[in-house]
């Protein structure tokens, strides 16, 4: 079975990470250019009138970011993400920084989610529609899991009207969001299964 090395870990299965040359310049490129990539992923954004949860891309890029980068280095990215927002850098959804009230618990999901969802790719389940679609689906309820209660929590409203406000009416958009990834990582693969062959 294949595996890789990075300067941040141990001997695992390959992500697609790894097919990179190098290694710690390597993963700390790819820590920050990941951060970066969600933080753009976030401009695009559509406010609705009756929720403080915006429409963004941020969960496609954070899904991405851990099964591309393994949970390693997808945890430090998207720690990274949160952590210089919050300390002012405006790549939060619509330019935003600092502490984001209401949306900081799927800012928090979205390193767990990074995280389990680097642990599946290093176990090699993004080689598969289904698997990565499962992956996919995992991390985005991880997000929800956390974000959601908060909200809750934050804006003073029952679990109930939270759900309303903060998960049903994104549900339609991460089924498409997993679906894209689904398709575009196991292509990835197979272009790139000749440098990883078992």
């Amino acid at each position: 079975m294949s595996q890789g090395t990075t300067a941040l870990g141990s001997r695992r299965d390959l992500v697609l990470a790894d097919l990179l040359p190098g290694t710690l310049v390597r993963d700390l490129l790819l820590v920050v250019g990941s951060a970066g990539f969600v933080g753009i992923l976030a401009q695009i954004s559509i406010h609705l009138s009756f929720t403080p949860v915006p429409i963004t891309g941020q969960s496609l890029g954070v899904l991405l970011t851990g099964l591309a980068l393994g949970w390693r280095r997808a945890g430090l990215s998207l720690s990274l993400y949160f952590l210089a927002g919050i300390a002012g850098l405006p790549w939060f959804s619509g330019h935003a920084s600092g502490w984001q009230g209401p949306l900081t618990g799927y800012l928090l999901g979205f390193i767990l989610s990074a995280l389990l969802c680097g642990a599946v790719a290093e176990r090699r389940g993004d080689r598969s529609v289904i698997t990565t679609l499962l992956a996919m689906f995992t991390g985005e309820a991880l997000i929800y899991l956390i974000g959601v209660p908060w909200l809750a929590v934050d804006l003073h409203v029952s679990l109930a009207k939270a759900i309303s406000l903060g998960l049903t009416p994104f549900l339609g958009g991460d089924a498409i969001k997993a679906g894209i990834a689904a398709l575009l990582l196991p292509a990835t693969w197979r272009l790139v299964g000749n440098r990883a062959k078992d």
